[in-house]
């Protein structure tokens, strides 16, 4: 017994100092969030509210096929711009890139100061005329029923393009003067790669020497009981996005009738490609955004949450398994692998020759487009499969600062604006136009001042895309506001 004793109190020792160990992190595991004043709610008239109604009514849908591209429509958006908002046209200088995408610039009185970028897009992806009779109203109708606005863009993204404007509009009307420049990109093509739009803008930025404080654009929003052990709403930032990269898998093998099939078939080898990659998923990290989400947040959550999340080296595990359970959690923490076109036959008794698939792949930072296609390669292992790259790729970008001036100014905003919401960093899993603007400033983020709950998510880019009238004036809130926080003292 006496033998026992000793290795008995020693484990115990070491117990009760890591369990003192995990309480110590968790109690240090102090609040980051700002406590700003409310600031007074600024009246939205209701033409505001009219002119939103009528940017949705203009059909600016970016079709996958060129020529289809209804340029009449863009064109009546532009005019639209023009007459809608005199003062942002005449005061502030404006050029125009490819006929269709807009750049201003509203010129600061401090040229020392560096300027920010205000970045929406006009464009929105097309209505599926098979799924018409499922939309509730018109999805160019911009009608407005029970204090909701229905349409195409309501979300993604003309609520952006007119709250950005509206809110200059209105600054101008009350002879604001910023003393740091600002800089309005609306692209027209975001919804198809931003290729004509937004790069060729950020091009002409770089070559203007052009470098910004920050940049915001589209991502993030506010979300609603969407953060498990989070009742309050959160305001997600978007301080880093995920890399795009589609890998075309091609077979070719002998062919024949199917009454006498081979032991493998170009279907059977691409198959169990396929299977290989979906079975071996890229491994679960916690990435620098999903670390300041998990600062951010973490002191906010109920104890045991914070116990873990506290002590986030010793039970990354953990987090990540919770992360993982569900299809948005799970692109979070890795690069994730999406079988989305298998093409093979043209005939039932016909065995195909050929056989090819595409494989998108969104990569968290830290991956390269390089490191994926070279660890399809490695579990593919298969030298009768071709492996390609499709032609729109993009790199994961850099990661923002969140000890910077310009997430400090949006998180102090929406304390401002939103006073019972939370703030956090975030990692986007699309891909928006901010990317574009890499080499303009090394403070990107994203977010928009709209609601997103598990009852309109899918809108956007799905059926029935609508945003309540109360997002549309907290838009326009938002926007003065940043305005003001940003190029003021």
């Amino acid at each position: 017994m006496k033998r026992l004793k000793k290795p008995i109190l020693s484990l115990t020792a070491l117990l009760v100092i890591f369990i003192a160990y995990l309480l110590f992190n968790a109690f240090s595991f102090k609040s980051v969030q700002i406590k700003a004043d409310p600031v007074a709610k600024l009246e939205i008239d209701a033409m505001s509210i009219e002119n939103f109604s009528n940017a949705i009514k203009i059909k600016t849908v970016s079709p996958e096929n060129e020529i289809d591209f209804d340029s009449i429509q863009f064109h009546d958006f532009n005019t639209f711009l023009k007459r809608t908002y005199p003062l942002a046209d005449s005061i502030l200088e404006k050029k125009t890139f490819n006929s269709f995408s807009f750049l201003y610039k509203w010129n600061g009185s401090d040229t020392s100061l560096k300027p920010i970028v205000l970045m929406a897009h006009l464009d929105v992806v097309p209505v599926i005329e098979e799924n018409l009779p499922d939309w509730k109203h018109n999805p160019f109708g911009g009608e407005i029923i029970n204090d909701t606005i229905w349409g195409r863009g309501t979300i993604d993204d003309k609520i952006g393009v007119i709250g950005i404007i509206e809110s200059i509009e209105l600054l101008l009307k009350q002879h604001f003067k910023p003393q740091r420049s600002i800089y309005v990109v609306l692209g027209h093509d975001e919804e198809i790669g931003g290729l004509r739009g937004a790069k060729t803008m950020g091009e002409f930025l770089k070559e203007e020497k052009v470098k910004a404080e920050f940049v915001i654009d589209e991502g993030g929003s506010i979300v609603q009981q969407m953060v498990p052990g989070i009742d309050k709403d959160v305001a997600l930032i978007g301080i880093a996005e995920k890399g795009f990269v589609s890998l075309k898998l091609s077979v070719k093998l002998e062919g024949g009738h199917s009454s006498m099939p081979e032991k493998e078939t170009a279907i059977d080898v691409l198959s169990d490609a396929i299977v290989k990659l979906k079975k071996t998923p890229f491994p679960a990290t916690i990435s620098p955004p999903i670390e300041g989400f998990i600062k951010y947040l973490g002191p906010e959550m109920p104890f045991v949450n914070k116990l873990v999340f506290a002590n986030k080296s010793i039970f990354s595990s953990v987090i990540t398994s919770i992360y993982e359970k569900s299809a948005s959690g799970n692109a979070l923490v890795r690069t994730t692998t999406s079988p989305t076109v298998f093409n093979s036959g043209v005939k039932d008794n016909i065995i195909p020759q050929s056989a090819n698939a595409t494989v998108n792949f969104r990569i968290i930072p830290g991956e390269t487009i390089a490191t994926v296609t070279a660890r399809v390669k490695q579990l593919v292992s298969d030298d009768r499969i071709s492996i390609s790259t499709g032609e729109f790729t993009s790199e994961p970008s850099k990661v923002s600062r969140t000890d910077s001036f310009g997430f400090e100014t949006l998180h102090k905003t929406i304390s401002e604006i939103f006073p019972e919401v939370l703030v956090t960093p975030y990692l986007v899993v699309g891909a928006t136009d901010s990317r574009h603007l890499n080499d303009i400033s090394d403070n990107i983020y994203r977010f928009s001042a709209t609601t997103l709950n598990k009852g309109n998510i899918k809108s956007f880019h799905g059926l029935n895309e609508r945003l309540p009238v109360s997002d549309f004036k907290n838009s326009i809130r938002f926007y003065h506001q940043l305005i003001k926080n940003s190029t003021s003292k």
